[in-house]
């Protein structure tokens, strides 16, 4: 897998902080826990309000840009009527990875029981991954650093680089299937 740092943006969806009501707190704290845990590059960061078209707007265009790995957004994964950031997010993939949403909802289970009530995506756009994050700071940078270590490994696999995994090891003692190049 290449040195390089993984290129991260950071797309923050709020209607209030996108119209300067209250500070965004969420963007920044989840740029700094990327940083920390996975040892990322942050390349771009903005905000948008709670509409699906300029959400999907910003994904595609980073996305298609070619030089972000992961697009972690915060915001706009719950029940209100406002919040569709999953269906903006389903608007732009063309696979998702089901796995990593289920990871974040089951770790913050045991933290919370509204973690059932995330509507959160994960999705693969190119060579780019998309997350959806809960919009709280706090419940942000716990998703994110449940997903974390799978992070380099996933962006390896986009890039079509060879995976070899011989710390990685099954569960009943045998030796995880190589991933194919």
């Amino acid at each position: 897998m290449s040195s390089e740092k993984l290129k991260v943006a950071v797309l923050t969806v709020s209607d209030r902080a996108s119209r300067g009501v209250y500070e965004d707190l969420s963007g920044p704290a989840v740029a700094d826990a990327a940083r920390e845990v996975i040892a990322c590059e942050i390349t771009q960061t903005e905000v948008v309000p709670d509409d699906r078209e300029a959400i999907a707007d910003m994904l595609r265009a980073w996305a298609d840009a070619d030089d972000i790995d992961v697009i972690l957004t915060t915001g706009g994964t719950g029940f209100t009527p406002r919040d569709v950031t999953p269906e903006a997010t389903r608007d732009v993939i063309e696979r998702e990875a089901p796995g990593l949403a289920e990871a974040m909802r089951a770790a913050s289970r045991k933290i919370t029981p509204f973690a059932m009530l995330s509507r959160a995506v994960c999705g693969i756009r190119g060579q780019t991954l998309i997350i959806n994050l809960p919009g709280s700071p706090k419940a942000a940078v716990e998703n994110l650093t449940v997903i974390a270590e799978v992070l380099p490994h996933a962006v390896a696999l986009l890039r079509g680089e060879s995976t070899r995994h011989a710390s990685h090891s099954h569960p009943h003692g045998h030796a995880a299937p190589e991933s194919p190049t």
